[in-house]
């Protein structure tokens, strides 16, 4: 079904979207005002949003499927649906307010003929609040059992297409059937969403790319996303050809959910690594500054449905099957593992370790049973094969060498398992495991703890007294989300099978004592961090972060895939050239401060020198009587002496300031003399360079600056935060600061920055009698933030009588302390050209500057 809110948006994919039948008409928009339907959708500009005004929250949840079983009644020929229970999707909504709603987007697990899809719809939203999106089988084929099962899952499980015989290499047309299904699932959204009101909150590495397309519509939507596989570390995740698209995708998220810090770790270091993205902790939230947008990170592993489960610990049907497997195993000491079939579940490693359990510990033969329940696989394939094939050889070998007549020592249930089944062996078990090699949560243990919790009903078909302390032993992989919640379990490294089978030995054979700590322990946790708990926080700091997004500008960048927004000040906006020109033009003691690098040459040029133009225009400049021109850069004063050797009246301040004259005639001066602490500092430096493989020193006469832009990312911003804290530390009586930039850590004097050169020289123009009327300011790094602000400052003081027009203005549009941007060295130089042609005298010139610059005037 095609929406209505996305035309031309098919040009956004970095790749060809496939070709996607389309339903009869969209959805009927939804009431936000009583006795009003919305019904355009208003331009595609994404700052002018549509407008809506909710009469109460609304929470739209999208996924791959919806928390719905369906049947297709043959005799009758309709569809009859019902919700499933046992979805977490289902279960958030406890989270919420009574009187939110919340809007269901995702797939059906059933086939849907196009002829009945209409009618499916509205019989979906109107009876269960849900929006079924329809993907075609063969994009459905590609999208779910291709790019998300065959090459996504292994790779975030940390297994690599090392050869065609393991996991299926990366295959082009699998990620357009991808990008192609994440556009379907998007159009879903637009046609129910309110964007000024709702939130909308994406699940899992199914629909990794759907926030670039809602962000390229609605710029302020307010998304979240939650990830429920592991995150793999960025040797492992950079592989992946398509690596850029998807941080970037789920970069325009305003919050980022992870199980685990470790999880979230990974995906920081991806950031870092690949897109260059530092990130910081603001009061205790983890933010990533993306193009003035903050991303937050959360971490909260998820919980389960108390209410849910303890509904099916109380029916007649567990009671009866938690007291017939008490008597099947009466005497025996049971322990249990409940896995999906797959690769990753270490159902094998597990009876491994179960029989080194066995070998080791002959009285336990005849004691002690395994009970494996396997669920169905979610994937088919030769490794599911594999995997199933291995487990059945390993339970009959065990069974042979260790059973007896009326004793099998593993217990294999390969069938679908009712859940009161399940929990009445989870009642039953005095120990659970959960092996996996990967995973991203993993519930079971949390399960098996409420189960041992038991109830009034269950205790007394199972013979406990109401009143008995309760007891659980969990042996975990350290490999799993759950794990660093689970501070009573027995955590192990489930490739270490001698390991695995001591920790099963041990949680068996611990004192009852110590099983009843353990198990009040995490019965308090997961009780208390139910689903209810984990949906509510995550939309709390959803709110939280996006409750600045109507405090700034916003517009829209890249193209396909690549798409971001930038937010920025309302008042922040690009200088026109015409606009400084008049008041430069009536305007007659201005005052000039250009930053080097990156504003009048180019920052990845690998010729430093300015180019003729360059020099010719700042001959110009500084030449006009009504004019004082500074060059303010951080670079040594001998290359800017010599480079800028042209320009007679041109003033230089090198260093950040340390040196400054106001001409090539007069002398140099330096804002600071005391530079012992040099000896202090370069022991320290040269200390780190040797434990840093690509850092180096460069030495400047008024400071020294560590260098780190060619050692590894994550190794060298965490040098460089201990170097920063070491320096700090040993400089706290000297007069020296130490700051930290991108890629550098820079001990300078106290008191010299680029803002100290701009004060300096409007005081002497207003001490002369002579106040500027016109100042500006260009500069594109951290440093020229400092000019910006003392501009400001100073020209706002009591000695300035009248104000001057100002024109702070910063090179790329980020966020920035300047007012104007201006997008490039190039821009820059455009500029400078119509100020030039504005200048007395007139230029030689003229000519070469309106075919360089383009004519202003």
């Amino acid at each position: 079904m095609a929406s209505r809110s996305s035309a031309n948006f098919f040009d956004l994919a970095s790749v060809e979207i496939l070709d996607i039948p389309q339903t009869p008409r969209a959805l009927p928009r939804v009431m936000t005002v009583p006795g009003i339907i919305s019904g355009g959708y208003g331009s595609n500009d994404g700052d002018s949003d549509s407008v809506s005004s909710a009469c109460h929250e609304r929470k739209i949840i999208v996924a791959n499927m919806l928390p719905l079983h369906a049947q297709r009644d043959t005799a009758a020929e309709k569809w009859c649906f019902s919700l499933d229970e046992d979805s977490l999707l289902l279960q958030l909504k406890d989270g919420f307010s009574p009187e939110t709603e919340v809007i269901y987007v995702g797939s059906l697990k059933v086939e849907v003929e196009p002829s009945e899809q209409e009618e499916v719809t509205q019989r979906l939203l109107e009876e269960f609040k849900c929006v079924p999106t329809f993907v075609p089988r063969d994009i459905q084929e590609n999208f779910y059992h291709g790019f998300c099962k065959q090459q996504l899952w292994p790779l975030f499980h940390y297994m690599l297409p090392m050869c065609p015989d393991h996991g299926d290499r990366f295959d082009r047309q699998l990620w357009q059937a991808y990008v192609s299904a994440n556009k379907l699932f998007a159009d879903k959204v637009m046609e129910v969403v309110n964007p000024e009101d709702d939130y909308i909150w994406v699940q899992d590495y199914h629909l990794m790319v759907l926030p670039t397309f809602l962000r390229k519509r609605y710029h302020r939507v307010k998304l979240g996303f939650f990830l429920h596989s592991p995150f793999p570390s960025s040797e492992i995740y950079r592989t992946l050809p398509v690596r850029d698209e998807i941080l970037k995708g789920l970069l325009n998220c305003d919050l980022i959910g992870f199980h685990t810090f470790d999880y979230a770790r990974h995906f920081l270091s991806c950031c870092s690594r690949m897109l260059g993205l530092d990130y910081e902790s603001k009061r205790g939230h983890i933010g990533l500054d993306y193009f003035g947008r903050t991303v937050y990170i959360k971490i909260l592993p998820v919980g389960i449905h108390m209410g849910r489960l303890e509904s099916v610990l109380n029916l007649s049907s567990t009671f009866a099957k938690a007291k017939e497997v008490q008597e099947q195993f009466k005497g025996m000491k049971v322990i249990l593992g409940v896995d999906d079939m797959d690769i990753f579940k270490g159902i094998s490693l597990k009876l491994l370790a179960f029989e080194h359990l066995l070998q080791q510990h002959e009285d336990l033969q005849g004691k002690l049973v395994l009970v494996q329940i396997v669920n169905p696989a979610r994937s088919s394939g030769k490794d599911v094969q594999e995997a199933k094939r291995e487990t059945y050889l390993t339970v009959d070998r065990i069974n042979q060498i260790y059973g007896r007549s009326n004793y099998e020592p593993v217990i294999l249930i390969d069938r679908p398992v009712a859940r009161y089944e399940k929990t009445a062996y989870y009642a039953v078990a005095d120990c659970c495991i959960v092996n996996a090699v990967r995973d991203g949560m993993n519930l079971v243990p949390y399960k098996y703890i409420v189960c041992r919790q038991g109830s009034l009903g269950l205790d007394e078909a199972m013979g406990i007294k109401a009143d008995s302390p309760r007891t659980s032993m969990l042996v975990v992989s350290e490999f799993i989300g759950c794990s660093p919640s689970l501070s009573g379990a027995i955590r192990v490294n489930p490739w270490d099978i001698e390991a695995v089978a001591e920790a099963l030995n041990w949680a068996i054979t611990i004192s009852d004592s110590e099983k009843v700590l353990r198990h009040e322990k995490h019965y308090r946790y997961v009780s208390s961090h139910d689903v209810a708990y984990w949906a509510l926080s995550f939309m709390q700091d959803l709110e939280r972060a996006c409750k600045d997004h109507y405090s700034k500008r916003c517009w829209g960048i890249g193209l396909g895939l690549g798409f971001r927004v930038i937010a920025l000040s309302p008042s922040f906006r690009k200088l026109s050239i015409d606009h400084i020109v008049s008041s430069y033009r009536r305007t007659q003691r201005r005052a000039i401060f250009l930053d080097y690098d990156g504003t009048v040459v180019p920052q990845s040029s690998m010729v430093k020198a300015p180019s003729a133009e360059v020099i010719t225009l700042l001959n110009t400049l500084s030449n006009d009587p009504k004019n004082t021109v500074y060059i303010v850069s951080g670079r040594g004063r001998t290359s800017l002496s010599e480079w800028l050797a042209p320009c007679e009246r041109l003033g230089i301040a090198a260093e950040h300031g340390y040196f400054i004259r106001e001409s090539k005639t007069s002398d140099w001066e330096s804002l600071a003399s005391d530079l012992e602490w040099n000896e202090i500092v370069e022991p320290v430096m040269k200390l780190y360079t040797e434990a840093t493989d690509g850092s180096y020193i460069e030495t400047k006469e008024s400071a020294l600056v560590w260098h780190h832009h060619d050692a590894d990312p994550d190794f060298g911003s965490c040098q460089a935060k201990e170097l920063l804290d070491h320096l700090e530390s040993v400089l706290a009586n000297e007069p020296a600061v130490v700051k930290r930039g991108q890629h550098i850590v820079e001990i300078k004097p106290q008191g010299v920055t680029k803002g100290i050169v701009a004060e300096k020289v409007l005081s002497m123009m207003v001490d002369s009698g002579n106040p500027p009327d016109f100042v500006m300011c260009i500069g594109d790094d951290r440093s020229d933030e400092d000019m910006f602000e003392s501009i400001l400052s100073t020209v706002s003081s009591p000695s300035v009588t009248a104000a001057p027009d100002i024109f702070a203005c910063t090179v790329g549009q980020k966020p920035s302390k300047a007012k104007y941007y201006l997008d490039d060295t190039a821009d820059v130089l455009r500029l400078l050209g119509g100020l030039a042609n504005a200048s007395c005298p007139k230029p030689r010139h003229t000519a070469q500057f309106q075919l360089a610059f383009g004519s202003v005037i």
